[in-house]
């Protein structure tokens, strides 16, 4: 993940008046409640509001032509249209605060995991799809930047190597291979010692300059693991991790939505560059064809990216409908990717900030 500006969930315009503004953010806030059509009676009787019902039905007129709600049936109330929900999610007072057992939970989940980061990536996923009801995704941090902190070969037996590492970032890659020749233990042991001290601080990506140790054979094989861990390393692109797919029959009324939206959280690399390219038009709320993924045109994502130091390590996303609860999805994307950032930041022996409790 990229991108050195914080994301904003700004972009509509401030045209409206106050009364139009207020007539839209009922209307919004009224259909996330219940998925029903929003009539002028209800909304009259908004206490921001406060006029007739013939007054906010002409009004509400006014927003439709404007193209912020459209009026699905001739004799029904009217829904937000993605620029009605843009002017909504833009003018919200504050991104929103989880309730007192929502922080629980998350404090609790952070003090209590455990694991490498790989797993804890994965849980997280399950956690902010169990708090939202709506499908999530945790993007882990690329491997680009980090560094050898320990390297090892292990003896499989019948001249079945493998050689470890582990990242920066706490992650462990593995590379499998086997000798031309026999070598005895005594041999591997000297040049698994030889790859550790040869790899330890050597950043992924950049070609390893092996130092002769003068035994052919030792120098050969920490060249073959070597160039294989780094390869293996190297390739390997930012981890994802989708939760709460089971949440998404209950979120869309189209089982066309579900297969399209599924469809597109199978595939990793899709996902990473979603995140990645709403993060990058500087938003943090892109909502229906905003992110430019067609199957995702009944959807709205919330993302919060993973900095640890001011610089990138991955994102949260959450993944939903228009009418999500949008106040309540970026406050939770937002304290989970502040307590991902501490546990990631731990793993790299950055002292933490302090701030998590926010939210």
């Amino acid at each position: 993940m990229t991108g050195s500006e914080p994301p904003t969930r700004r972009r509509s315009d401030d045209s409206l008046d106050d009364r139009k503004a207020a007539i839209i953010q009922a209307v919004v806030a009224e259909y996330i409640g219940t998925g029903q059509a929003v009539g002028s009676g209800h909304v009259a009787n908004a206490e921001a509001v406060r006029v007739s019902s013939a007054t906010v039905r002409s009004e509400m007129v006014a927003l439709e032509r404007e193209g912020y709600l459209v009026q699905p049936h001739t004799s029904a109330g009217r829904i937000p249209t993605d620029k009605g929900f843009r002017y909504f999610v833009d003018h919200l007072a504050q991104p929103g605060n989880l309730g007192p057992g929502q922080r629980a939970q998350v404090s609790n989940f952070f003090t209590q995991v455990q694991g490498g980061l790989e797993e804890v990536l994965e849980r997280t996923s399950s956690l902010l799809s169990d708090m939202t009801h709506y499908a999530s995704v945790v993007v882990g941090p690329s491997h680009e930047t980090t560094t050898v902190i320990s390297a090892q070969i292990v003896n499989l037996g019948s001249r079945r190597l493998v050689a470890l590492c582990v990242l920066s970032d706490g992650a462990v890659e593995n590379f499998s291979f086997d000798l031309t020749e026999e070598l005895d233990d005594a041999s591997i042991a000297a040049a698994s010692m030889d790859l550790n001290k040869q790899l330890i601080g050597v950043t992924l990506g950049v070609a390893p300059t092996i130092h002769p140790t003068g035994t052919r054979a030792i120098d050969e094989l920490v060249l073959s693991a070597a160039t294989g861990l780094m390869a293996v390393a190297s390739a390997d692109v930012e981890a994802v991790y989708v939760g709460g797919s089971s949440h998404l029959a209950q979120s869309f009324d189209a089982i066309e939505t579900v297969r399209g939206v599924l469809s597109i959280l199978e595939q990793q690399l899709v996902v990473v560059s979603l995140l990645r390219d709403v993060l990058d038009s500087g938003l943090s709320v892109a909502i229906g064809s905003e992110h430019g993924y067609e199957q995702l045109a009944s959807c709205a994502v919330v993302v919060a990216p993973i900095e640890v130091e001011g610089v990138p390590a991955g994102a949260v996303g959450l993944l939903g409908p228009t009418r999500m609860d949008y106040a309540q999805a970026m406050a939770a994307a937002e304290v989970v990717s502040r307590q991902l950032a501490e546990r990631i930041g731990s793993e790299r022996g950055v002292a933490p900030s302090g701030d998590t409790g926010r939210g």
